[in-house]
């Protein structure tokens, strides 16, 4: 039965096209990794890196930062990472949920990688709006000593209208920035064209010998030193691929290979012309150096506006994991609004925003310059950049069908590359790079134990609710029915004349399926069945609106027992008393419906620590803190503070032997329809 509710799906404006979505795309993936010229290469010559200025220097040092743009960037993310998506969404928790269930050598070690990976990204998402937007701002001091004292209060106001911003959508941001950022890569890409045609030697580098025979004249520390400053040439790679279901893959492409990449390789290329000519180098700046007196301040302006864009990549990335873990069941659930019609992945996350912003002014007020905070910087993604790489050998083989042999040669390859910059990354471990390590570290023991104990639960839903069928529950009814709404069976029942609706999941659609836990919780509290019992399952797809016509599926599964599916869209809010309402406007259900209780579950988590080891104990109390900020379910369904919400408690004890419910055993009324024992607690 369907009801006759005028949707939204009217509202549906034409699908974006490709430039538009491309355009947007710029404007968020590509602002971090397109503002790496501010700082990368001063710290490779002026800053950690430490090398002198020579033309062997600066020609393999160059030629480093353009094959490791090529290499990972474009060949590995570009070409190979953006089409392992999932149903259009990116990031390492599609990688997770490409490979999950699959038995592979080596898969439970990868997957605990892919867990650590996203906490490491998260960490990265803290430091990246901290040194892109400092570095922006010291540009002031090549100008001026003036502003010296007031670059660190300037970074937090500017922080804290970035974050404020955030809950309009990235594609109403994108395109607030995508200009901008368009601006940002057409400067960078003039100021490096000028310093080529001075002194076009500097195409040497595109032969990948120099960067070799550059790393060989090193010492083994030295070169790790340096290369743990290359990396930030590529930090942001990861946003791209995060990114993913913001935009689409063909968008991203593009904008990549049209406009950012070109325009890195132009600047890099030029501030390596500029140090080949022997240029004086102000203040330690190659970048601002490059740039023209007159031009300075709004070159300064411009990279402010251009590293507020930086930031953005990584906080929507950081978004779009946070949403990923929860459905994965990884991650407690957070509110998550959809700021978008036509992408699914544009949504807004008030939580992770915030603890975010208060992150990086911790950053900012602990560090203080950009060069002291890339010591932190480069550690967490390398490693996700790595197992990222290791990951792709089992999606190729396992997902995509490639030979084992062509997996290994090419992604084993960018592996090895990378590998090089976790050992050179590793060198600033006690320097800052422990930070973003250790918040890794924490959120991978938080997703894990998450993961752990919702596992540990659901087996115990599941045990519980295998000895009871819905026939078992419609014989039970019927019972009552022909009792005149009493049975006495070897306890006494009664019907009470009211109408309950349970909130369950999954939907129950046959007399074949589990009775759910939450109805058996019920009826053990209560002693009693409501004369009317409809059973409701709310369903979000993947689309934005779903047609009035397909809202409902309604189904009488005999003695006044209805089962009733409500689907919506991403964009749709579900409204439990709206539902009610409607239902009761479909003539479909007897009774008025809006006069309904609405029953929900309330898990009571309880730890019988007897035999239990001490880890497993504090698991245990850690899951269980876990569970008690994961926001309720109803909550996101219209039913905070309403005053038809009852709550019916599911008591789940741990213990040594696993997780089982405890209830009074009430429901063995009508144990004789039944060919089973009655059990005793």
């Amino acid at each position: 039965m369907r009801s006759q509710r005028k949707g939204k799906a009217s509202l549906h404006a034409p699908k974006q096209s490709l430039y538009v979505l491309a355009f947007a795309a710029l404007g968020i993936v590509y602002g971090d990794i397109g503002t790496s010229p501010l700082y990368a290469i001063n710290e490779i010559f002026f800053g950690h890196g430490g090398l002198s200025v020579s033309p062997e220097n600066v020609l393999g040092a160059i030629s480093l930062v353009v094959w490791s743009l090529t290499l990972i960037v474009t060949i590995k993310y570009v070409f190979f990472v953006l089409r392992a998506d999932n149903q259009g969404e990116g990031g390492v928790f599609t990688l997770f949920s490409l490979l999950n269930g699959n038995i592979f050598w080596g898969s439970a070690f990868l997957m605990g990688l892919l867990v650590l990976a996203a906490g490491f990204l998260f960490g990265e998402g803290l430091i990246t709006p901290a040194i892109s937007i400092l570095s922006a701002m010291e540009g002031l001091n090549v100008a001026t000593d003036i502003f010296a004292p007031y670059i660190v209060p300037l970074v937090i106001l500017i922080l804290t209208l970035l974050f404020s911003i955030q809950y309009k959508g990235t594609g109403k941001v994108g395109k607030i920035f995508g200009p901008i950022v368009l601006i940002w890569f057409i400067c960078i890409a003039a100021l490096g064209t000028v310093q080529i045609m001075r002194d076009p030697e500097i195409l040497r580098v595109f032969n990948p010998l120099h960067a070799l025979i550059f790393l060989r004249s090193m010492s083994p520390i030295h070169a790790m030193v340096v290369l743990g400053s290359v990396i930030l040439v590529v930090t942001g790679c990861e946003a791209m691929y995060a990114d993913l279901g913001h935009f689409g893959r063909s968008p991203v492409q593009l904008s990549w290979l049209a406009v950012a990449y070109p325009a890195l390789l132009l600047n890099y290329l030029g501030q390596g012309a500029y140090l080949l000519g022997g240029s004086p180098v102000l203040h330690g700046n190659i970048f601002y150096s490059l740039v023209p007196p007159w031009g300075l301040y709004p070159m300064v302006i411009l990279a402010t506006f251009a590293t507020i864009i930086a930031s953005q990549a990584l906080i929507s990335g950081a978004f779009s994991l946070t949403a990923q873990s929860v459905a994965l069941g990884l991650s407690p659930r957070f509110k998550i609004q959809h700021t978008s019609l036509h992408h699914e992945g544009q949504i807004y996350l008030p939580t992770v925003n915030w603890l975010l912003y208060a992150g990086c002014v911790a950053l900012v007020l602990f560090f203080r310059s950009s060069s002291s905070l890339a010591s932190a910087y480069g550690l967490a993604v390398a490693g996700v950049m790595l197992t990222t790489s290791l990951s792709m050998i089992a999606v190729s083989h396992v997902v995509w069908k490639w030979k084992l042999s062509s997996s290994i040669l090419l992604f084993a390859t960018f592996a090895t590359f990378e590998a090089t910059f976790v050992f050179s990354n590793s060198l600033k471990f006690l320097k800052g790079g422990y930070i973003p390590f250790t918040l890794g570290i924490v959120l991978f023991m938080v997703m894990t134990t998450w993961f752990w104990g919702r596992n540990y639960l659901k087996e115990a839903y599941a045990e519980f609710a295998r000895d009871r069928k819905m026939q078992w529950l419609y014989d039970l009814k019927q019972k009552l029915i022909e009792n005149q709404g009493v049975l006495i069976d070897h306890r006494h029942l009664v019907e009470t004349d009211r109408i309950q609706m349970f909130l369950v999941n999954p939907p129950v659609i046959s007399l074949e399926d589990d009775v759910p836990v939450l109805v058996r919780a019920y009826l053990r509290r209560e002693g009693s069945l409501p004369k009317h019992l409809i059973l409701l399952t709310i369903d979000q797809g993947k689309v934005a609106y779903v047609d009035s016509e397909k809202r409902y599926t309604i189904e009488n599964l005999g003695a006044d027992i209805w089962s009733v599916q409500a689907k919506f869209g991403f964009m749709e809010q579900p409204n439990v008393p709206v539902i009610l309402e409607e239902l009761n406007g479909l003539n479909v259900i007897p009774d008025n419906v809006t006069r309904s209780t609405i029953e929900v579950g309330k898990e009571e988590i309880i730890i019988d620590d007897r035999d239990m080891s001490f880890l497993l104990v504090l698991r245990a109390r850690f899951f269980r803190l876990l569970a008690k900020q994961s926001l309720p379910q109803y909550h996101y369904f219209g039913l905070r503070g309403n005053s038809a919400l009852s709550q019916t408690l599911i008591p789940l004890i741990i213990s040594s032997q696993g997780t089982r419910i405890i209830l009074p055993r009430r429901d063995s009324y009508g144990v004789h329809l039944e060919n089973v024992e009655m059990e005793k607690i």
